[in-house]
């Protein structure tokens, strides 16, 4: 880990203490890069290779987004045009890594959602298969009180729709990453990482500047964020405005996610800059953490809500399909709610450990 000081705002102590925590960001990426080639190159999951790849992967993902995180919040201590061409590669590099997985979990979290709403006893992609259960049709497998009749022929339609296009997007996802960790674009980024573990380019001013007032000035721009949400909303449990968008034939994101996504992007870059300031030594603040843990949720189940909503605008489908595509998608805006509840709760909480 970066080199620690006593006081990490002193002089040319500051720049040292960067310099420390981005050598060692790159260092773990380059052991994570070698690691990722001697065991097979998977991206995302144990099915595509061994879980010591798939290991690899992450720890890339996560260090390049530190590395990127750390050059945007303290860009003033660090030449310019060196760290402005070094951070959209490697949003680029993390942002393709990360999209395997992300549809794979998404895959899971909506056939889970289904199984539970349906209260069908195997999951839908499992019911609506025929050759699993020879004789039987693939809508009729759970006899249901008859409130659920409609939700349970649908669901294994459902899922059955939502594993085909989830698949089909995981895979060419799968094959872009390995298409990206094959290109000249990556390995321009990885010489790059390997000259950033052994020299980082700092000002001349990284000997004068202290790191406290660049990671205040994060921590502001997180509060100005969190300001901006409609806290008050969040205490409802209800939000029909959200449901009738993602319903509608309008294809644009739901507007009301995107400040939610910002405000988790920001607590990122928050938590990085105290990573910098202390290292292993910071101490834990359950505030954050807690509303860290709530946004993910809430990112997690705005992204399987849209995928419910663009399943049921699929041509031709049944209208018990669709009515239960509707179904899941109102539990995913739930859940939404239900994470932006969590992170009111969190974020109105005293800090507790804050120095």
């Amino acid at each position: 880990m970066a080199q620690q000081h006593l006081d990490p705002t002193a002089g040319p102590v500051a720049g040292d203490t960067l310099a420390a925590y981005l050598q060692a960001q790159a260092t773990e990426f380059l052991r994570a890069l070698r690691q990722h080639r001697e065991t097979g190159g998977a991206t995302a999951t144990a099915t595509n290779g061994t879980e010591e790849a798939v290991d690899a992967a992450r720890a890339l993902r996560r260090s390049a987004r530190r590395i990127s995180g750390t050059l945007h919040t303290f860009r003033p201590l660090l030449d310019e045009g060196w760290s402005e061409g070094m951070r959209p590669e490697l949003a680029w590099l993390s942002g393709t890594l990360a999209r395997e997985h992300a549809y794979g979990a998404r895959l899971e979290r909506l056939l889970a959602a289904l199984h539970r709403l349906s209260g069908s006893s195997a999951l839908p992609a499992q019911a609506s298969d025929p050759d699993a259960h020879p004789g039987t049709h693939p809508g009729a497998r759970a006899q249901l009180p008859s409130e659920k009749g409609a939700l349970t022929v649908g669901a294994a339609k459902a899922g059955a729709l939502l594993e085909r296009q989830l698949t089909l997007a995981r895979t060419r996802a799968h094959s872009a990453a390995l298409q990206a960790l094959g290109s000249s674009r990556f390995h321009a980024v990885a010489d790059n990482v390997a000259v950033l573990a052994s020299e980082v380019p700092l000002t001349a001013s990284a000997s004068t500047t202290g790191l406290k007032p660049l990671a205040a000035a994060a921590d502001e721009r997180l509060c100005d964020a969190v300001a901006g949400l409609p806290l008050i909303t969040a205490g409802h449990p209800y939000n029909a405005e959200a449901l009738v968008h993602g319903l509608s034939a309008d294809t644009a994101p739901q507007p009301q996610d995107s400040p939610w996504h910002q405000v988790r992007l920001l607590l990122r870059l928050h938590r990085y800059a105290r990573e910098v300031l202390f290292g292993d030594e910071a101490p834990v603040d359950v505030r954050l953490l807690t509303a860290g843990q709530a946004l993910d949720r809430h990112r997690d189940a705005a992204e399987a809500a849209a995928a419910a909503a663009s399943a049921a605008r699929t041509p031709r489908i049944a209208p018990a399909t669709a009515y239960a595509l509707g179904v899941l998608h109102a539990d995913q805006r739930h859940e939404v709610e239900a994470a932006r509840f969590a992170f009111q709760r969190a974020w109105m909480r005293e800090t507790v450990g804050t120095p």
